[in-house]
């Protein structure tokens, strides 16, 4: 996870203060609030004898920066005044090749390289359903044929039942329904209102 801002001071302390690897290129310090950031900032670098933090903070040229990263032991190494090479041959993705043949000259690239597809908690679910027979509806035997005659589905819903089922007669048949049981409540349990 890599963290590029302006002022190091922009980031969380609690985030500041967990970093392995720090790259610091010029700090200016123009303003007031600038010099605050500043001496936060030098405050934050291991100690050196080598340096004068603040000012090697603020006269570091084009392309330099300073450096310190983790060591072995997860200890801060001490910082190194550095000159950033710039890439020697494009500004952009090095592309799929490339990518594909860094990785092969890994060393963990026997242990991670091969693409493993195991098979999925849903292809195993979809296997055991397609396998699993369905039942069949068997008539039953035992019923007796009906010898009411039938009638014939209506193809089309008639008016009253498009009517009831209108979502507007349905709240209105809903709305009467409560003040009915309300006012059937309070006859029977004397508390009806006198007007």
């Amino acid at each position: 996870m890599f963290f590029c801002t302006q002022l190091p001071t922009d980031i969380p302390n609690a985030v500041l203060s967990q970093l392995g690897a720090r790259i610091q290129h010029a700090q200016r310090a123009f303003t007031p609030e600038d010099q605050t950031a500043l001496a936060k900032t030098v405050r934050t670098y291991p100690n050196t004898e080598h340096y004068d933090m603040e000012e090697a903070l603020t006269s570091l040229g084009t392309g330099e920066a300073i450096v310190t990263v983790l060591s072995e032991r997860g200890a801060p190494t001490p910082v190194a005044w550095s000159r950033m090479r710039a890439p020697r041959s494009l500004m952009a993705a090095i592309g799929t090749d490339a990518v594909t043949a860094a990785a092969r000259g890994s060393v963990l690239h026997p242990k991670y390289g091969r693409t493993v597809d195991r098979e999925s908690a849903y292809e195993k679910l979809t296997a055991r359903i397609a396998a699993t027979p369905t039942p069949t509806p068997t008539p039953d035997a035992d019923a007796a044929p009906s010898t009411s005659p039938r009638r014939a589905p209506r193809s089309q819903p008639g008016f009253v039942e498009k009517a009831l089922g209108s979502p507007v007669v349905e709240s209105f048949l809903r709305s009467a329904a409560s003040a009915l049981g309300r006012e059937i409540t309070r006859g029977m349990f004397g508390t009806r209102r006198r007007r």
